[in-house]
Formats: C-alpha cells, sequence, structure tokens
C-alpha cells in the first residue's frame, strides 16, 4: 500500500511566504568612482594595495578608475588595472587614452558582474596631447538576466568647458545607442554640480547626488567633480551615497553609490 505524507497547510505557508520573500529581494548594484592618480597617494607614496584596501573596504560590485598607468615609468612599468584586479578579486578592464613614459595611461574599469564586452570610445579633443576616452562594458545585473551599461569617462580639467560640452554631446550619443538599457555614467566630469557642463547632463541623466557631496581635494574636500549618473530614471532608485574617508591613498576621495533595478 503506497502511503502519502500529510504535511500541515501551516508549513506550505511558510514554505510560499520564504520563497516569495527570496523572489522579491531588490537587485541592486554598488558602484564606485575613484581617481587613483597613478596610484600615488598624497603623502607621494605609489601603494596599490592601499588602494585595493580602500576598495575592498565597501565591497563594490564595479568600480570605475580613472588616471591608471599601465607600464608607465612613474609607476614603476606595473600593469596597474592587472595588480588591481588582482588585489580585489575583480575582473580588470582597461583602455588607453594617451601614451605615456614608455607606457599606456587611461581608464579602467573593476567588474564582479559578467561582462559580455566592452570597447573604448575616443571623445573631442581640443588639446594636442590630450585625448580623453570613454570605456563602456555591457554587464549582467546581479539578477543574472539584465543587461546593464557601465561607461567610465575622466573629462577635460581646464577652465574652459567647450571641451566637455562636446563630450557630453558625444555621450548622450553614446547611450543614445541602447536608450532602455539601465546605463549608468561614473567618473571624474571635472565639473562642478552647478556647472553648465552638468546641467547639460541632467537633460538626459539623473544625478545620485542632488545634494553635493565633496570629493576633491582628498585632503580637505570642498568641491564635488565625481560622479554616478544614471538612465533611464524609471529603471534606478539610489538607496544610498557616501564619499569614503579616505584622504591618503589618492587626491580624490572614492564617491560610492548604492542603486536599486527596477523592473
Amino acid at each position: 500500500m503506497i502511503r502519502f505524507k500529510f504535511v500541515p497547510a501551516f508549513i506550505l505557508l511558510l514554505v510560499a511566504g520564504e520563497v516569495s520573500a527570496v523572489a522579491a529581494e531588490p537587485t541592486r548594484v554598488r558602484v564606485l568612482s575613484y581617481n587613483i592618480h597613478h596610484g600615488e597617494g598624497t603623502d607621494q607614496k605609489l601603494d596599490l594595495e592601499r588602494l585595493a584596501r580602500v576598495i575592498r573596504s565597501v565591497n563594490p560590485d564595479v568600480v570605475a578608475l580613472q588616471e591608471v598607468d599601465r607600464g608607465v615609468k612613474r609607476s614603476n612599468k606595473v600593469d596597474e588595472p592587472a595588480e588591481l584586479g588582482r588585489l580585489t578579486g575583480m575582473r580588470s578592464l582597461f583602455e588607453r587614452n594617451i601614451t605615456f613614459e614608455g607606457g599606456d595611461y587611461g581608464n579602467a574599469i573593476l567588474s564582479r558582474l559578467p561582462v559580455t564586452s566592452h570597447k573604448n570610445i575616443k571623445l573631442p579633443s581640443h588639446y594636442v596631447g590630450e585625448q580623453r576616452g570613454a570605456l563602456v562594458a555591457e554587464l549582467t545585473a546581479p539578477d543574472g538576466r539584465t543587461p546593464i551599461r557601465l561607461i567610465a569617462t575622466h573629462l577635460d580639467y581646464r577652465p574652459n568647458d567647450g571641451e566637455r560640452r562636446d563630450s557630453v554631446k558625444r555621450l548622450e550619443e553614446l547611450a543614445g545607442e541602447a536608450p532602455d538599457r539601465p546605463t549608468l555614467l561614473v567618473g571624474d566630469l571635472n565639473s562642478l554640480p552647478d556647472s553648465e557642463v552638468l546641467t547639460l547632463f541632467e537633460a538626459p541623466w539623473k544625478r545620485s547626488t542632488p545634494t553635493p557631496l565633496s570629493t576633491f581635494p582628498s585632503n580637505k574636500p570642498s568641491r564635488q567633480i565625481d560622479y554616478v549618473l544614471y538612465r533611464p530614471a524609471s529603471r534606478w532608485k539610489v538607496v544610498e551615497n557616501r564619499v569614503l574617508d579616505e584622504p591618503v591613498a589618492s587626491d580624490h576621495r572614492p564617491l560610492l553609490v548604492v542603486l536599486e533595478l527596477l523592473d
């Protein structure tokens, strides 16, 4: 005779409730923007392990790094993106924007999220030898299914906004390739929150920090020039914004932003 085991209804409801709770867990992306000043701290010491400790301390999913050297004399010819990837246990992506002191200089991304592709886009350049770029990575969100795009960049620093304004237009064209895809623009924009450049950005993008958070200079931060921007606004919710209390590892402080990905 086959015997059927009776399962009390309250146990079935408890199990169903647990499954529902797991299914309802929000998908969050932890993003860090960090200009690392080619690995040199304000104490004039090159120390990638120190930078890696800062990064590991907040367990980011993705990190956009600016002012990164690979094989450059001033930083002892170290492959900085590869070494930071090793020290943090994250996959490293790097693209050269200029050659410098026998090596390469540009932007990098560290990622715990799966990377499906990446490319480097040259931005408009108004000055010889100062080519800027945008490192674009196609990633898969922590939910394991949603494609997201991360654009890591570092804009010109000069007082004239001309190159930055042209870069805004190019970055808008780039994001417009997939207007419905959840996209993050992360990096050192060398622009103040009330600048014309940020006003132009904020037509199609949303800024994660509606109230400015000072990121530069690292010893006594007095202004924000590092940002996380997101689009479309309907696909993201900002959960946390925080500037890390690290005055020595670089001349910038890192900006941590936690965003929830919405359906």
